[in-house]
């Protein structure tokens, strides 16, 4: 099978980590194959921040858990009450992927450079996952300045990136009855 579609369908939402950090160099390899997205009008908006400090994930879970505690929603109010719960899955490395606000496509851009890194990872043995649940942590004042963004920068997503710590999961079944083919 032709390696990238390899890649495609082994990649997986890993939600637990082992400790050991990714290296330097498989970081600069996971954030070129970000760079390399496309991108609208090759406006490559966006803005990478890496973050491996274990007490600045420490205090942006904190902070994104205590957003979700003081939610509307009943599911996001039990995750951040909950004292072991890490939106981040205490990956050793999350990546937070800004936009520059002016841009043409923030969101497909930023997108498009997502799935390149996690594809990346996956090639290289690394596990990752689309964080969505440090979103409320974004959405704070002092994200901008945590992240150490340019002028005219906002956040995005974040990615957690490290070693798998449990087995492979299976692929979920996927659905086969949503194409139509006009010819």
């Amino acid at each position: 099978m032709n390696e990238v579609l390899k890649t495609i369908k082994e990649r997986r939402s890993v939600r637990s980590y082992t400790d050991r950090q990714i290296s330097q160099e498989e970081l600069e390899l996971i954030i070129e194959a970000g760079i390399y997205a496309p991108t609208a009008h090759n406006e490559q908006p966006w803005y990478f921040t890496v973050v491996q400090n274990k007490e600045l994930l420490d205090r942006i879970n904190a902070k994104a858990s205590e957003s979700m505690a003081k939610s509307d929603n009943e599911w996001l109010r039990g995750l951040g009450a909950n004292p072991d719960f890490r939106a981040s899955y205490n990956a050793p490395t999350v990546i937070f992927v800004s936009g520059r606000e002016n841009a043409m496509s923030i969101q497909t851009d930023t997108c498009a450079a997502i799935e390149n890194m996690m594809l990346a990872a996956q090639s290289l043995g690394i596990g990752s996952v689309w964080v969505g649940l440090l979103w409320p942590y974004l959405f704070l004042d002092e994200a901008r300045t945590a992240l150490k963004l340019p002028e005219g920068y906002k956040p995005a997503h974040a990615i957690a990136f490290g070693y798998a710590s449990g087995p492979k999961l299976p692929a979920p079944v996927r659905k086969t009855d949503i194409v139509t083919y006009i010819k």
